[in-house]
């Protein structure tokens, strides 16, 4: 797809204009009139547009306005021997980035088109500061030195300089959206904007709308033009979060995304260059959820290019003491408490607890003890951990430990598994009985009956397992 276009009818100078530009590493593409340029601008978007004002058929105020409605934040620069302070003032009134009076310099032409996609760099991030992202710009942290946190950094830095599609898989709260940040910082993309799109928090007759933007007049109240994550995201990354929970219907055009690389916007039909890289992620198994009918299996294979899990807690317990300090220096600098260090016995406690909820769940607890410590040393009282017993499956090792028959080995097996399958559908389903239920293959009265003999009733909700 061409960077920039030049519209300019006098073809010598449309020769020295793109030989200029191509000598400066830009891509163009050319028309002789704005009648030419007009359809061009309907069919593909460019970074930047240099257009006489004098042409053919449609001048160059006209060219400006389709730009413009084509995409707001392309920079038009206007061209003309026969400038005036008059057409001069109404060009920037109108929405031009600025004037170039002919014979053109090359150099302040190159100057001006170099300062002109700076200022759209900065208006799309702009875009984006908007969308509440602002506050975790900088090379995100991904801490612990355990080795299945080394092994999926490792494996982190092998892809983060391709192109390449990611798959992000993991349980809620393992920190894939700090993977997915730390892909982007460490990619030739970084100078691009990072946007993110939680696919579960939008409701399903939005979610295409909120991707891909959308033309004015396309339905009752579109009264202006809207950019979508898609277009927002130009020359940099996609963040597509909680992917297994998209519809059916969004499914397939993603897929098209990913196929063409091209989108349009809702009620448009210019063609858009989906020039992104797109990383995903999920806490669901996508496998099983294509066995159930819920998920495309030609899209798992798109999405799956590069499948990375990030590991759950639990796994890399020698992190846990690291992690908590951290978070520990963080908040007690933001809330201005005392707080330094933590008893010994608030470290046993933290690092013996197997912390459902991941790395977001340890977030959760220390910024609460740290408003609730008073002094300099973190106490057990105020970490807040649940009982042990209510809460964690036992592993095969301690099972077969506490001695007694092969049955009753087997029965404490069986009840221990039980027990870690209910707990994570739950958290799959979000906290919601009747879909944890179906995930289960069971009726809602069964999971229930079993949730009370498991002593589970209490994480019904998915207590203690925030979405990621």
């Amino acid at each position: 797809m061409p960077d920039l276009l030049i519209v300019e009818d006098k073809s010598s100078l449309r020769t020295v204009l793109r030989k200029t530009l191509e000598a400066a590493d830009y891509t163009v593409e050319e028309a002789a009139d704005g009648e030419q340029a007009l359809s061009l601008l309907a069919r593909r978007r460019y970074l930047a547009v240099l257009c006489d004002l004098k042409l053919p058929g449609a001048d160059g105020f006209g060219v400006l306005q389709a730009a413009l409605e084509a995409d707001p934040a392309v920079p038009v620069i206007l061209m003309t021997a026969y400038g005036t302070i008059e057409d001069a003032v109404r060009a920037m009134k109108e929405g031009a980035y600025d004037f170039l009076a002919k014979p053109v310099d090359t150099d302040h032409l190159l100057l001006l088109v170099e300062r002109s996609l700076a200022q759209r760099r900065l208006f799309l991030e702009n875009m984006v500061l908007r969308e509440q992202y602002a506050e975790r710009v900088g090379l995100p942290r991904i801490l612990g030195d355990s080795p299945a946190i080394r092994e999926a950094s490792e494996q982190l830095q092998k892809v983060a300089g391709t192109d390449a599609t990611v798959l992000l898989l993991g349980e809620s709260g393992t920190g894939k959206e700090l993977f997915a940040r730390a892909i982007h910082q460490l990619s030739p993309r970084s100078g691009g904007p990072f946007v993110a799109l939680n696919c579960a928090a939008i409701p399903e007759n939005l979610l295409e709308n909120e991707l891909f933007g959308h033309e004015k007049g396309a339905y009752t109240g579109a009264d202006r033009q809207r950019l979508g994550k898609l277009e927002m995201a130009c020359g940099g990354t996609l963040f597509l979060d909680e992917i297994g929970e998209m519809p059916p219907g969004m499914q397939g055009k993603i897929l098209r995304v990913l196929q063409e690389r091209t989108f349009e916007r809702v009620g448009g039909n210019v063609t858009i260059e989906a020039e992104v890289r797109l990383v995903a992620a999920t806490n669901r198994d996508l496998e099983r959820a294509i066995g159930r009918g819920e998920f495309r299996e030609d899209l798992y294979f798109r999405l799956s290019v590069f499948p990375l899990t990030v590991p759950p807690l639990r796994h890399r317990r020698d992190d846990i003491p690291l992690l908590a300090r951290y978070f520990l220096e963080r908040y007690a600098r933001e809330i201005h408490r005392p707080v330094r260090e933590f008893h010994p016995d608030s470290l046993a406690r933290l690092q013996d607890y197997s912390w459902p909820g991941n790395v977001r769940e340890l977030q959760n607890c220390i910024e609460r003890a740290v408003i609730l410590c008073d002094g300099n040393l973190l106490q057990p009282e105020h970490l807040h951990l649940r009982k042990r017993a209510a809460m964690e499956a036992l592993t095969v090792e301690e099972i077969g430990s506490q001695g007694g028959s092969l049955a009753s080995v087997a029965a404490r097996a069986a009840g221990e598994a039980e027990r870690f399958r209910i707990r994570h559908a739950l958290r799959e389903a979000g906290g919601n009985k009747a879909r944890a239920a179906e995930l289960l293959e069971v009726s809602t009265r069964t999971l229930s009956s079993r949730l009370k003999d498991l002593g589970l009733e209490d994480e019904e909700m998915g207590e203690g397992a925030p979405a990621c």
